[in-house]
């Protein structure tokens, strides 16, 4: 190869480089979640057989499916909320507590219940810590009542909302919509209605959020 040759297939490559690197800039987050990490559908998320949002509406829904008794879903709280300090714009978060078995069922209800009755921020992440920090055994009706009791929340009205026909038919909802995911475990993060995906499957608390990132902004250039 002559001299030339090399100059000018050196030159080609600078050029190449400065074009990434202009592009990387211009994308901002979105740039730093793509030089971050690969992700490929089939093997870090996989898209939903069945797609079904949580709520209607023009937004993305990134929804979280946890579980009260789940180590994992206790460790990716942190993660969340400094997630959602700086969230897309255009972006809905929501939880789902999955009722995905009957030993589950309970801390579901519970989840509705407070939530029904405007009380969730006295419940959730006190469960949480209760289950995980304290080691109570907090798992059926009376202990979850009595629980609530303790956090503040009117036992009267919380029994009454936690056994209603509403806190039913949401259970309902969750154990379909449980089915339609195909979930496998807990936590999971579906965007959308569309994919789904987790904390192993990304490879981490931190890349999870940068797939999730990438995902929304598939679902915004998909509804553009």
């Amino acid at each position: 190869m002559s001299a030339r040759s090399i100059i000018q297939q050196r030159l080609s490559r600078s050029i190449l480089l400065m074009a990434l690197l202009a592009a990387f800039l211009l994308l901002g987050p979105l740039g730093s979640a793509l030089a971050a990490a690969s992700f490929d559908e089939g093997i870090e998320y996989k898209r939903v057989a069945e797609p079904q949002r949580l709520e209607p509406g023009d937004d993305v829904e990134v929804l979280e499916l946890f579980w009260y008794g789940c180590p994992h879903c206790y460790q990716l709280e942190p993660t969340i909320e400094r997630w959602l300090e700086n969230k897309p714009d255009g972006v809905s978060f929501r939880r789902l507590p999955a009722a995905a078995s009957s030993r589950w069922i309970p801390h579901a209800k519970a989840y509705f219940a407070a939530e029904q009755l405007g009380e969730l921020e006295k419940l959730h992440e006190p469960l949480f810590k209760a289950l995980h920090e304290q080691r109570r055994k907090v798992f059926s009706d009376e202990e979850l009542i009595a629980f609530a009791a303790e956090q503040g929340i009117d036992e009267e009205a919380f029994r009454e909302a936690y056994q209603s026909f509403p806190v039913d038919m949401k259970v309902r909802q969750s154990a379909d919509l449980v089915r339609r995911y195909q979930l496998s475990g807990v936590p999971a993060i579906v965007v959308n209605g569309t994919y789904i995906t987790g904390v192993t499957e990304a490879g981490g608390r931190d890349q999870l959020f940068e797939l999730v990132d990438i995902l929304v902004a598939k679902e915004q250039a998909a509804g553009d």
